[in-house]
């Protein structure tokens, strides 16, 4: 497995990290423990997870992800090995994120509050890497019709200025180690590298999702990324699992999140599965298997600083996580590229 720096952090994180937000409702803490044990003998030293998770968003499953990598952090032990990113939430009105039902906000209270009880869930004293989930002002998400910034909405904005000073507070309060960003815009992380010019802390990474049925991060943020050293955390890599082709022709195995769910929309928009065949007609002509294919691509991405891969089985991260090893030549990558110019991003 190999390792890359985080942002200027100095911290080497694997190419490969292990994404958490099946385990309290697809997955069972014993599950979610196969899947952690996997993943540190594979040479996995970064796991993500949030205060949201899992998914599904429910009240009854709120923080059950991080309560399960919690203990399994205190029966393995090697916390020190590991490099642990959690999130706080964005602006939101569900209402049992906070006391009262308050809506969630980014705020320097709420942002402490979301912290100490991460922190009591992991059952460590501090956060590796501790990312805004997305902002906390309005934009278009988790792909939403909306696919362009077209107005300023009339709401009001936690200043990120006050955001990233409380960041900052926490970092000196050794409590977090370092920031990062997610689900944000170009201008969104242009906003936060200059704000931390004032002695504020400087962002280290970006998690958006990347994959071939949405490589818009390429348009704006990989630049940035390239040139700032705010490499992205890249978020669905196989689009829900609809790059596998497991739900091509309108099929609904059993125990899939679509299939359980029904939150594969943002996958299911016009284009996508003439897009989905087409990556299979060459995965078939070049003998690699298509899920290894979507995989490897976002992998070999300059701008990527890892990759997070989630599973439901053990079966499905051997399969993700043997993708290590095929490697995307030249000719390989212009044949995606032929395809990605005729169906270009369906599914920002």
């Amino acid at each position: 497995m190999k390792q890359r720096e985080l942002g200027r952090t100095g911290i080497l994180v694997s190419e490969i990290c292990l994404g958490t937000m099946t385990f309290g409702q697809q997955n069972t803490e014993a599950e979610g423990y196969a899947q952690l044990d996997l993943a540190r003998d594979r040479g996995i030293n970064f796991i993500d997870t949030a205060e949201l998770y899992s998914i599904p968003p429910r009240a009854e499953t709120y923080g059950a992800t991080e309560t399960i990598v919690g203990s399994w952090l205190k029966a393995r032990g090697g916390r020190e090995n590991l490099i642990l990113a959690s999130k706080v939430v964005g602006r939101s009105s569900f209402p049992w994120f906070r006391p009262g039902g308050e809506e969630a906000r980014l705020t320097p209270r709420q942002i402490r509050y979301a912290l100490e009880n991460s922190l009591r869930r992991l059952g460590t004293d501090y956060i590796d890497l501790y990312q805004l989930h997305w902002p906390d002002r309005q934009v278009n998400l988790f792909g939403s019709n909306g696919t362009t910034f077209r107005d300023l909405p009339k709401t009001d904005e936690v200043p990120i200025e006050e955001t990233l000073g409380v960041l900052g507070d926490l970092v000196t309060e050794g409590k977090i180690r370092h920031v990062g960003l997610s689900n944000e815009t170009a201008w969104g992380v242009s906003k936060f590298l200059a704000e931390s010019k004032t002695g504020l802390p400087r962002i280290a990474s970006i998690q958006n999702a990347y994959n071939l049925l949405n490589r818009t991060f390429e348009i704006g943020l990989a630049e940035i990324a390239l040139r700032e050293n705010v490499g992205l955390l890249a978020y669905s890599p196989l689009a829900q699992g609809y790059l596998t082709g497991k739900y091509l022709n309108g099929a609904r195995p059993a125990g899939a999140r679509t299939t359980l769910f029904d939150r594969g929309q943002r996958y299911e928009k016009p284009g996508v599965e003439n897009a989905i065949k087409a990556y299979h007609v060459l995965a078939r002509e070049e003998d690699l298997d298509p899920t290894k294919l979507a995989v490897a691509f976002v992998t070999s991405r300059p701008f990527v600083t890892s990759n997070i891969i989630g599973a439901t089985s053990i079966e499905q991260l051997e399969t993700v996580l043997g993708s290590c090893d095929l490697a995307i030549t030249p000719e390989l990558e212009a044949k995606i590229n032929d395809i990605h110019q005729i169906y270009s991003n369906p599914a920002p």
